[in-house]
């Protein structure tokens, strides 16, 4: 099975829609933005695909100034109509230009970047004693409405990310990766996870609008991504019509060497 920064149609696929995304997909703890501008040396920040800019925009308001770096032009077009300053790229063969900045981080997508090559990156654009942060929002359901997700996309979208995984935290494997790659690059010292929880109401409207973001949901034939919505919102309404989502943000972070 590929590993999904090399699934470049999906990784480059989510500006189908940059707006629906934009608007439907969570934001970051406080907790956690504020974390990284105090523990970062200084203000000046990449964001390696930064998307439509909703964590270089919490990190703007917190004091930051901030570089997207994204492959997708769309994405990169909707968080520049927003102010951000973004050069299209994927990261492994962005060209810094020289340029160095005090932290690294990457929100919800470093998956998409090759762990090893990619903290290799990292380690060149930071300047001594940079931050490294790379982080993921963590659905959890409340468990019954969880099972009976999973049941609908194993029966409707098997072969789909949503049908395979398994357990509470199904970004695990992916922060696992990302450290592994930090430290086999042998840039990087002081490795860290940060996690942070916290929770927030889901209409079923608001989560019938948060689905087709996520990842692999464009390779979706019309036919199965409206059944699957469908069969959503029914799960949904028969618990009530909306549900809390609680969230686990989990981020690995390192100090470069």
């Amino acid at each position: 099975m590929s590993e999904p920064h090399q699934v470049r149609h999906v990784a480059e696929s989510f500006g189908i829609d940059a707006e629906r995304y934009d608007r439907s997909r969570p934001r970051y703890p406080a907790e956690l933005i504020d974390r990284i501008a105090t523990v970062s040396p200084g203000p000046e920040v990449v964001e390696v695909g930064c998307g439509t800019g909703i964590a270089s925009r919490q990190l703007q308001a917190a004091g930051l100034k901030v570089l997207g770096v994204e492959p997708d032009a769309r994405m990169a077009s909707f968080a520049r109509d927003r102010g951000l300053d973004v050069e299209v790229s994927t990261f492994e063969a962005w060209e810094s230009a020289c340029r160095t900045f005090d932290a690294v981080v990457a929100a919800q997508c470093w998956h998409w970047v090759a762990p090893v090559a990619g903290a290799v990156k990292a380690a060149q654009v930071l300047r001594p004693g940079g931050l490294m942060a790379v982080f993921w929002n963590v659905d959890r359901p409340q468990p019954e409405l969880a099972e009976e997700f999973t049941a609908i996309y194993r029966r409707l979208i098997p072969d789909s990310f949503s049908a395979r995984v398994t357990g509470s935290d199904p970004y695990s494997m992916l922060s696992d990766r990302a450290a592994e790659g930090i430290e086999a690059s042998g840039e990087f010292h002081g490795q860290d996870e940060w996690r942070f929880t916290w929770e927030r109401e889901y209409t079923k409207a608001d989560w019938l609008d948060r689905l087709p973001t996520h990842g692999g949901w464009s390779t979706f034939s019309p036919e199965d991504t409206a059944a699957v919505l469908t069969a959503v919102g029914n799960a949904i309404d028969a618990a009530g019509g909306s549900f809390t989502m609680h969230f686990n943000t989990v981020a690995v972070t390192a100090t470069k060497a």
